[in-house]
């Protein structure tokens, strides 16, 4: 089950909290609806519940806050907006990695697809599904990991009718099988219909809470739908007409030529506008929310249900209001003030309803309209009862302390990052692409390079020729690394909610692996490509290996990896893919000038007999010749391109690592 107590908001430039001292439970095996009308706080009170925004109050979520839960994915299914996927990932692609991230099997990918009824469009694209199936998504997204709680915001947010039954009915079986589920709706009647305990926000405070047969009685009213030009004359002779009748007949006016009447049915509103000759555009039975002026709301203060009731009485023109009550009709005399409805016809709640004072700071000096600890009505506000003086003199009751912190929860880190990381760089065709451009340019410029001459066959093999500060295959290593994290900012999955990527060394750690073997490949490829298409144009003399081709080999790879390593941690540090290629480009082109100019001058020593020194450190002999290896990695190091592809390094991951621990000290 779902306890919250307390949830507040932070301020803003003076103005009120989104949400003030809500308080709320959801209990298991229950379907819970939080309802309120656009800006009412909905949204911001399940992201103070999921710790996504800073803020006061406490949840509990089966008694436990969610920062100490170990992995909230699995206890707590969240969908909030719209499924942020790559739109070039398939559905069961995209699954597949949050599969990883949740650390759940595969398979299980395939059995919510089952389960939510996307199995023939498994292999779709996100970027083409439907509004309807992208709900699909994302309550697939939610159930990936078998969660015991579901939290949704306005998960029928654009579903047709058929679409929507479909959903609640979902939400019904989760309950059904022991499971919470909390979801937010701004329509009375979908409440009403798909929920069993409903709870009712009011610009951000809880003004109602009650279960879904007593929201049903209390809340919703049948009511005729009339559509007219003459609105405001048919309103004026249907008010007239039910005071003469002594019956109780509320008419509102909703805007332009549309009428709501409460109390009423179609034929005598039809038989009222025919002998008055006034044109019907519109006339229905409907079932909706009781509207403005229908009377007070259930936790609404005396003082405010005494001013909506003066509002409402019989205006004595025909000069009608907007969105105001037209007309309330019944045994009251004209002139004076209409007598309380009873709670089946007010809206106001049944004994047992949890109502909540729309000030909750004010709870010794106000009295709640319909309270129901008292069993002959309120005694502020009424017309015929004095106000008792032990209620006027009560001293307000102190207020209750400030509720604790909440703390915004950064992302969460996939379980299995390699295994994610994997998944993400080949469930779209975005590398694969890059790399076949990579190889084809490589080749191209290799050919055109024989073909001037002048160029040295090791920079031949590479296609790289001194005009250019990288050759293809580095700036593509580079830009496949710089996208590792750019698409991570780009198409927020591991933090739907949080629009963030997780800064975590695991993470991390994951994408350099990957971003390496791809730069590996890709430069073996690219060589081998060269070699090929040089041999097939020219013969085997441009084709040869060089002789010191060991030492080359470990330049190369070293290249294309240190591109790749400074794509992946500048987009990280910058988040941003460009910024990311263009801290690559800006090694040979700013770096490396700077670094020879450091190198330059007689000061300097030769780093002459390395190897011996080496040995002698070390007092043994390395196996396989490895003092060559570790020599030749020096001498790459040592080079201008190579000291100042390591500077870069070195700065990207300092950066990277002092803005992650800067994210979790905050």
């Amino acid at each position: 089950m779902i306890q919250a107590f307390g949830l507040t908001s932070q301020s803003h430039k003076g103005l009120p909290p989104a949400v003030d001292d809500v308080s709320l439970e959801a209990r298991a095996g229950h379907v819970t609806a939080l309802l309120g009308a656009t800006g009412a706080g909905k949204t911001t009170t399940l992201r103070l519940m999921l710790e996504l925004q800073q803020g006061r109050g406490l949840t509990y979520f089966r008694g436990r806050p969610l920062h100490r839960i170990a992995h909230p994915a699995r206890e707590v299914g969240v969908l909030l907006g719209e499924v942020p996927g790559h739109p070039a990932r398939t559905v069961r692609g995209h699954l597949r990695m949050l599969s990883a991230a949740v650390g759940v099997p595969a398979r299980r990918a395939d059995e919510v697809l089952e389960v939510v009824g996307l199995v023939s469009l498994r292999d779709e694209r996100l970027g083409t599904l439907s509004r309807g199936m992208d709900r699909r998504l994302g309550l697939a997204c939610a159930l990936l990991s078998d969660p015991h709680t579901l939290v949704l915001d306005d998960p029928a947010d654009g579903l047709s009718t058929r679409e929507s039954h479909w959903l609640h009915g979902m939400l019904r079986a989760h309950a059904t099988q022991g499971g919470t589920v909390l979801f937010t709706t701004s329509e009375p009647k979908e409440a009403a219909r798909a929920a069993d305990h409903v709870i009712t926000l009011e610009q951000g405070r809880l003004v109602a809470d009650q279960v879904a047969a007593e929201f049903t009685r209390t809340r919703l009213r049948p009511r005729v739908a009339v559509r007219t030009p003459h609105a405001v004359r048919l309103a004026a002779l249907l008010a007239k007409e039910a005071r003469t009748a002594q019956r109780s007949v509320e008419v509102v006016r909703e805007g332009g030529n549309r009428l709501s009447v409460y109390g009423s049915t179609c034929a005598d509103v039809g038989e009222t506008a025919f002998r008055h000759g006034i044109l019907v555009h519109q006339l229905a039975d409907e079932m909706g929310d009781m509207g403005p002026g229908a009377g007070p709301f259930p936790g609404e203060t005396e003082e405010a249900a005494r001013d909506a009731r003066e509002d409402v009485t019989e205006p004595e023109s025909g000069e009608l209001p907007g969105h105001r009550a037209v007309g309330l009709a019944g045994t009251a005399p004209r002139g004076g003030r209409a007598q309380d409805k009873p709670a089946s016809q007010d809206g106001s709640h049944r004994p047992g309803d949890r109502v909540v004072p729309a000030d909750r700071r004010a709870r010794g000096d106000q009295a709640v309209h319909g309270s129901p600890n008292t069993d002959s009505g309120p005694t502020e506000g009424r017309g015929d009862t004095a106000p008792s003086p032990t209620t006027v003199s009560k001293a307000p009751a102190p207020l209750p302390p400030l509720p604790p912190p909440i703390s915004a929860r950064s992302a969460p880190s996939p379980l299995h990052p390699l295994r994610y990381e994997l998944r993400r760089a080949t469930g779209i065709g975005t590398g694969f692409l890059t790399a076949a451009a990579v190889l084809v340019t490589s080749a191209l410029t290799a050919v055109l390079l024989a073909r001037v001459g002048h160029t040295p066959q090791a920079r031949l093999l590479a296609a790289w020729p001194r005009e250019l500060p990288l050759p293809p295959a580095a700036l593509g290593a580079g830009l496949l690394g710089a996208l590792a994290f750019g698409d991570e900012f780009r198409h927020p999955a591991l933090a739907a909610d949080r629009g963030s990527v997780p800064r975590r060394l695991g993470l991390l750690t994951a994408k350099l692996v990957v971003a390496a073997l791809t730069a590996l490949m890709l430069a073996f490829l690219a060589v081998g490509c060269d070699a090929e298409v040089l041999y097939l144009v020219y013969g085997r003399e441009l084709a040869e290996v060089p002789a010191d081709w060991l030492v080359l080999s470990a330049s190369w790879f070293g290249l294309v990896v240190g591109c790749a390593w400074a794509g992946v941690l500048a987009a990280g540090v910058f988040r941003s893919t460009t910024a990311g290629l263009a801290a690559v480009v800006a090694v040979p082109v700013v770096v490396v000038p700077l670094v020879q100019k450091a190198l330059e001058g007689a000061s300097l020593r030769a780093a002459a007999g390395l190897p011996a020194r080496l040995r002698e450190v070390f007092l043994l002999q390395w196996p396989f010749g490895g003092e060559r290896y570790l020599v030749g990695a020096v001498r790459v190091i040592a080079q201008p391109v190579g000291g100042a592809l390591t500077l870069s390094l070195t700065a990207l991951l300092c950066a990277y690592l002092l803005t992650t621990l800067r994210s979790r000290v905050r």
